[in-house]
């Protein structure tokens, strides 16, 4: 499989996907409950589907060329509570129930580490 390949994706909303050049959108995983910022993965039509129909999160990675379950590896499960395209229908915003970190090394939120700037006071 793979992007850009034959998805089981209901054809309504595969029409409206706007994808990047390699068949991607990026999605963002939010959560639920706090609005916390977690992750941003990518996401194929096959991805999405998978995403929409079994309530875990599934991502493509581009580094491994194939799909990937949060959580199956890491036991830090991505639990759908909603799922909305965006306004262009170019990126997707998943609102998950977040066990454990979001993040590969271990942060709760893959924005945790390296803050640019900040006016919080």
């Amino acid at each position: 499989m793979g992007p850009m390949s034959t998805s089981s994706l209901d054809p309504a909303v595969a029409a409206r996907l706007k994808r990047s050049p390699d068949g991607l959108v990026p999605a963002v995983a939010q959560q639920y409950d706090t609005g916390e910022v977690l992750m941003l993965g990518w996401m194929d039509d096959e991805a999405l589907h998978r995403t929409l129909t079994t309530g875990r999160c599934t991502y493509w990675s581009r580094s491994r060329q194939e799909y990937w379950v949060k959580g199956d590896t890491s036991g830090h499960f991505q639990y759908v509570k909603s799922v909305a395209l965006d306004c262009d229908a170019d990126t997707v915003l998943v609102k998950v129930d977040q066990v454990g970190a979001a993040c590969h090394t271990g942060a709760r939120t893959c924005f945790d580490d390296d803050v640019l700037f900040s006016d919080a006071r």
